[in-house]
């Protein structure tokens, strides 16, 4: 990195690997016990966050979208589960520095890291430095050991903390079905009743009361008359009746998730008498 960064600045940073994955965020940050600068950090995973990787700062760099760091997605979700518990024994240093391929920095008789090994490759944030680790989250060195001084915390010998798990519970939207509208014709029979006219012939007499002043003859003869009549015409035209269409509307109903945590209780042993608490 440009610069040595506080490990409180790297909480909850995002975390990416060399080609642009996202990790995860910062969620713990542990430091080498011989230098006190920032050696691992355990990422936040899953779909709550709610597992922790180890990732090494070795040739790490800070940028704008968050930590860069030289391992791949797919290592890191394949490296040992190891307890974020406050500090790496020199065994699990060791299984995540033989997972990642990287090798362990050397040290003197005393557990501090060789002088050769702290002058290699040194800018800011560079190769982890010793075997173990101590968080560094809240800014916080080794434990029993006062941030501001570097003096052993007498009360911390003689404290410790207790964790237990909680469920964290959110929403995903998923898909659950397909709906589909669509339209197809049917044939049916329709009556309609519709009035038609026609004509008929009827004959009429009158009477002749006084004579024409012509000859009458007898002899044959005949008229004609063109009837008329009216008759059903069947045509079809197509019209709009009704539109429908598909509209989704969000329903919220409660549902009850249960699971299953685990929690660490106290236990004080005073002369052969437990106490629970």
């Amino acid at each position: 990195m440009a610069k040595t960064m506080q490990p409180q600045e790297l909480i909850d940073s995002a975390v990416v690997d060399p080609t642009g994955n996202k990790l995860g965020k910062v969620g713990n940050v542990y430091l080498a016990d011989a230098t006190h600068q920032p050696e691992w950090i355990t990422v936040k995973t899953g779909l709550f966050g709610t597992k922790e990787s180890f990732v090494p700062l070795s040739g790490a760099h800070a940028d704008k979208d968050g930590v860069h760091v030289r391992v791949d997605k797919a290592a890191v979700s394949d490296a040992p589960r190891i307890d974020a518990d406050g500090h790496l024994s020199m065994e699990e240093s060791a299984q995540l520095y033989k997972h990642y391929g990287l090798p362990m920095p050397r040290t003197s008789p005393d557990g501090r890291m060789d002088d050769r090994a702290r002058g290699k490759g040194r800018s800011g944030m560079d190769d982890a430095a010793a075997g173990k680790g101590a968080m560094g989250g809240t800014g916080r060195g080794k434990p029993g050991m006062d941030a501001g001084t570097g003096k052993k915390d007498r009360d911390a010998e003689h404290s410790m903390t207790r964790s237990e798990e909680r469920l964290k519970v959110g929403t995903e939207q998923v898909e659950t079905g397909h709906v589909r509208l669509r339209k197809y014709v049917v044939t049916e029979e329709q009556q309609v009743t519709i009035p038609v006219s026609h004509e008929e012939v009827r004959i009429e007499r009158e009477p002749i009361t006084k004579g024409s002043g012509g000859k009458a003859e007898i002899a044959e003869d005949e008229t004609e008359v063109v009837l008329h009549a009216e008759k059903p015409v069947v045509g079809k035209e197509t019209v709009e009746v009704e539109r429908a269409r598909l509209k989704t509307e969000t329903v919220t109903e409660d549902q009850t998730i249960s699971g299953k945590v685990r929690k660490e209780q106290f236990e004080v042993t005073d002369d052969g008498k437990h106490r629970k608490s």
